[in-house]
Parts: C-alpha cells; sequence; structure tokens
C-alpha cells in the first residue's frame, strides 16, 4: 500500500513538471487600415474601398504566414480586421470609424494579447482628423492595454507621428522604392514581434524618433537610384549593431497637408548608444544628400514627352501620366491628358503611331459595351466624374475589342479601339502594373509604340517591358509640382519649400514606452 502511494506520488509530481515547463505559445492579434490619401483631390474614399478581411481570410495577404510556415506555429494568431485599399482621397469619416469600431469589438472580445502586429500603410487621411494612424493604435491600447508589445509595419512613403511611435513598441518600414521589399519587412515586423516575446525582453529599452524638415515625392526618392540607393543601404549597417533591433527612414507621403507629413527616422533597442549613434547617422545621412534628389527618369511637360514618344523607334515607349496616378492617391479619371493625346493625327492617320492608354474609369460607357458586345461601337462619356479640374467629360467613340469582368479593383475592363489607340475603360479605376493586365486584354504591349499609363515611377515589370520611358508632368490630385499643390499646415521650414533653410536639429529624441505614458 505504502509503494503504490509512493508510486502515484511520484506520477503526480512528474505530471506537476511536465504542465510547468510546456511550452506557452504568445497570443498575438492583426489589425491594421492601410491607404495613401491624397487631400488635393477632390475624391473621397469609402468602406467598400478597403476590401476589409476578418480573421483568418487575413492571412492571405501574408505568403510567410501560411498554415504550415514556422512563423505561423510560432504563435496563437487572433487576425481581427485588415483592411488596405488602393490609394485615393480622403476617407470618409463614416468609413474610418466603422472599420475602427469593428477593429476594436473584435481586439476587447478576444481579450487578452501578449502582442499585436500592426500592419498599416501610414498616409492615410480622414475628414475633420488629423493623424489617423496615431488616432487607431491610441485607441487599440486603450482596448488591449499598455502592455501588450505591439510592432508596426509601413510603407516607407507612410508618416510617424510622434503618437504613433510612442504607441508602436517595435517599427519598421520597407527598404526598397518601388516596394519589392513589402512582403519581407512585414516578416521582418512579424519575427521581430514574436522573437521579443519569446525570449522575454518585451518592449525595447530605447526608440530613438528624429523628424527631419524634407518633404518629397516618391518619383523623386528612389532607391534604384542615388541617392536613395546609398541612403537606404545604410539602414542594414545600423540595424545589424549590437543592441539594435531594427532601423528604419520614412520619405513621407507628399500629397496630404497635415503637420506630420515630413521624413522622419526611427531606430530601436537595447543599448541606448547605438540606438542614438545609428538614428543620428541616418538623419543627417538624409540631410546630407537633400538636393542631390531628382527625378527617377527623364521629366518633361506633357507637350515634351509626346514629342520624344512618338520620335521614339523603341517599343514600347512608356509615358507616366503623373499627376493623376491613382498609386498614389489620384482620382484616376482626369481626362485632359487623354483628351489632349486623341486630338494628335498620328493616332488617327493608317500606318501612323499605335497607342494603349491605361485607363480612365467610365462605367456608363461598360455598361453599353456589355450591351453591344465585343465587335460593336459605342459612344460614350468617360472620366472627370470626379475630378473635373482640367477637363470635362470626354466622349468616347469607338470599336468595343475586349470585355473582361471580376478584376478586384476595376470590376468590368473594356478596351475601345479609336483608329490606331486602344483606350482601356474600367468601371471603376485601376492602376495597370503587369504585362498581363494587358495581354489578359487582348493587347500586345511590345508591338505597341507608345503606352500611356496613370503612373508614377514605373513597377519593375513595367520598368522591364519598357523600350523607353519618360515622365509627363500632367495636372490631377498628385501633382509633382508640390509647391503648385499649395500645403498650408505642413511645419516650415520645409526643404524644398524653404532651400535656404539652416540645419535643423537631427539628434535623437528618445520615445517613452506605451506603459511610461503619462
Amino acid at each position: 500500500m505504502r509503494n503504490s502511494l509512493l508510486l502515484l506520488l511520484l506520477f503526480a509530481i512528474l505530471i506537476s513538471c511536465d504542465t510547468k515547463t510546456e511550452k506557452k505559445l504568445p497570443r498575438i492579434a492583426i489589425a491594421g487600415l492601410g491607404i495613401e490619401s491624397s487631400t488635393f483631390s477632390p475624391a473621397l474614399t469609402h468602406e467598400e474601398a478597403f476590401h476589409p478581411k476578418i480573421g483568418d481570410s487575413i492571412f492571405n495577404r501574408y505568403s510567410f504566414m501560411d498554415t504550415d510556415s514556422s512563423l505561423r506555429k510560432r504563435a496563437e494568431w487572433v487576425p481581427t480586421l485588415v483592411g488596405k485599399s488602393l490609394p485615393g482621397g480622403t476617407v470618409t469619416r463614416e468609413a474610418y470609424e466603422s472599420l475602427v469600431g469593428k477593429t476594436l469589438k473584435m481586439l476587447e472580445e478576444n481579450k487578452p494579447y501578449d502582442g499585436l502586429f500592426f500592419d498599416i500603410h501610414g498616409a492615410m487621411s480622414v475628414v475633420g482628423l488629423d493623424d489617423p494612424e496615431g488616432d487607431l493604435i491610441k485607441r487599440i491600447r486603450e482596448v488591449v492595454g499598455t502592455d501588450v508589445l505591439i510592432s508596426t509595419s509601413m510603407d516607407l512613403h507612410g508618416n510617424v507621428s510622434k503618437r504613433l511611435a510612442q504607441h508602436s513598441d517595435l517599427i519598421t518600414c520597407y527598404r526598397m522604392a518601388p516596394h519589392e521589399d513589402a512582403t519581407e519587412s512585414r516578416k521582418r515586423a512579424v519575427k521581430n514581434l514574436v522573437s521579443r516575446l519569446e525570449n522575454g525582453k518585451g518592449k525595447p529599452k530605447y526608440k530613438a524618433w528624429v523628424p527631419i524638415p524634407i518633404l518629397l515625392p516618391g518619383e523623386k526618392t528612389s532607391t534604384r537610384v542615388e541617392p536613395g540607393k546609398s541612403l537606404y543601404a545604410k539602414v542594414p549597417e545600423v540595424e545589424q549593431k549590437e543592441g539594435v533591433i531594427d532601423a528604419a527612414i520614412w520619405i513621407g507621403y507628399a500629397w496630404a497637408d497635415e503637420p506630420r507629413n515630413h521624413a522622419v527616422v526611427m531606430v530601436t533597442g537595447d543599448n541606448k548608444d547605438q540606438v542614438t549613434e545609428g538614428v543620428e547617422k541616418l538623419a543627417n545621412s538624409f540631410w546630407d544628400v537633400r538636393e542631390e534628389f531628382e527625378f527617377v527618369a527623364p521629366t518633361k511637360s506633357y507637350e515634351e514627352a509626346l514629342e520624344l514618344a512618338l520620335a521614339s523607334d523603341k517599343k514600347p515607349f512608356m509615358l507616366s501620366d503623373m499627376g493623376d496616378n491613382p498609386t498614389a492617391g489620384g482620382a484616376g479619371d482626369v481626362t485632359w491628358t487623354l483628351t489632349e493625346l486623341l486630338k494628335r493625327e498620328e493616332f488617327h492617320t493608317v500606318g501612323g503611331k499605335s497607342l494603349i492608354y491605361a485607363s480612365i474609369p467610365g462605367p456608363k460607357l461598360v455598361e453599353q459595351a456589355m450591351q453591344v458586345g465585343v465587335g460593336g461601337e459605342v459612344s460614350a462619356p468617360v472620366g472627370a466624374d470626379i475630378d473635373d479640374r482640367y477637363a470635362p467629360p470626354l466622349m468616347l467613340t469607338g470599336e468595343v475589342t475586349a470585355i473582361k469582368h471580376g478584376d478586384v479593383h476595376a470590376e468590368t475592363e473594356v478596351v475601345v479601339r479609336v483608329d490606331n489607340a486602344h483606350v482601356i475603360v474600367t468601371k471603376k479605376r485601376k492602376p495597370y502594373h503587369r504585362k498581363s493586365d494587358f495581354t489578359n486584354l487582348g493587347l500586345v504591349p511590345s508591338e505597341t509604340d507608345i503606352i500611356v499609363v496613370k503612373i508614377g515611377y514605373l513597377v519593375p515589370e513595367l520598368y522591364n517591358m519598357r523600350g523607353d520611358w519618360v515622365m509627363a508632368l500632367t495636372p490631377g490630385g498628385v501633382d509633382q509640382d508640390l509647391e503648385r499643390l499649395g500645403h498650408k499646415r505642413i511645419i516650415r521650414p520645409m526643404f524644398p519649400y524653404d532651400p535656404d533653410m539652416e540645419r535643423p536639429d537631427l539628434s535623437a529624441r528618445l520615445i517613452k514606452a506605451s506603459d511610461e505614458l503619462d
């Protein structure tokens, strides 16, 4: 009997030890909203534009977080709501409050958490509200608490306000423009979060933040070329220092008019000297090369750009219609450039130059095209439904050569042939980034003389497809002539608006952790 009791006691002790040594996975929530919003565009962005994902469907956004990934298995994940919109106009207050309300409700219902992955862009503007991302993370903190470790992932064209820096424990952004490292950057944000929870180190001891009074467009700050290439090459050098977790440079977003719109550098880590030295090195390096930033391709007036394209024998000659670029926040429906193009005889003469224009929204024409079908004739107004400041709606008449349904952005795409020109008309605005965007519509870019895209710098696939390329200074809500836009609320002095300004204070500002705020 005594031996049996001893065996039972030993068994109970073994079970207790196993239970105590069993590894408990950290519990991590996922939330975020992302958009670039031009406050110089008359467009408004509504809730449906965010295509919000809820629950496990969020994982479809993250290829590094599939079911079998090692990173996925290192935590208990609680995905709530992540919404990502094409760049556009200011977000309505109703849309913002609705999306935020849904997010906070799900976070409240699934508490508690050890960490939160905050996936944002960083350049959202909301009607009547400055610094929406700062507002959102503060409201998330009020639900999840200040002890929860929050790792923020951003676009380098986002804005890091002091409030956003305070409530983010870990923070990073892309290091490439075009953003070929978007997935890698999000993965880095998640890995840093999981690692700090696993090793028990939690919040970094130091967060250094330096606002830099520079406001430049992405088309001048690409990391493909100097000085952006060398500047961003310094980021991993700082990150690799002992006691540093992450380093990041934000260019900021040039087409919104708020006090937070400017460049920022941040470094996080546990070694105060390395963190402060690193952030000051990057900030001073940025300031020192500010006057070297130039457009990443030849930039001309529309008239000069078109003459270059018409004179070229390289196919396709890519012409960027920059002023209404929907990937930067333009309304996407300015008709000025297309109207001017269709006036040219070269596109109406037998044997003349061939043209693809991508694209212009025209729901009325799309509806008419669906009635007459491929091969039918259409004549209906397109564009200028939102932004008619530069040209009115264009009456487009021609033959329907293709109709395609199901695109997540355009919904329906129609190709209208007007003599030598093929105009892509969409039900809703869509940027054209890939060769397949054209070939799926029966178009052959390699055999086309001129392709006009509503975009700024060419994303990699278009860049590799080009025969030649020029960026046209066309009008719109993301006009590259920033001084012409008329910023009134940014903090002055600001380069390049005040070219003779004195060297600013670029010393490290140590930001309090979220649980140390008053």
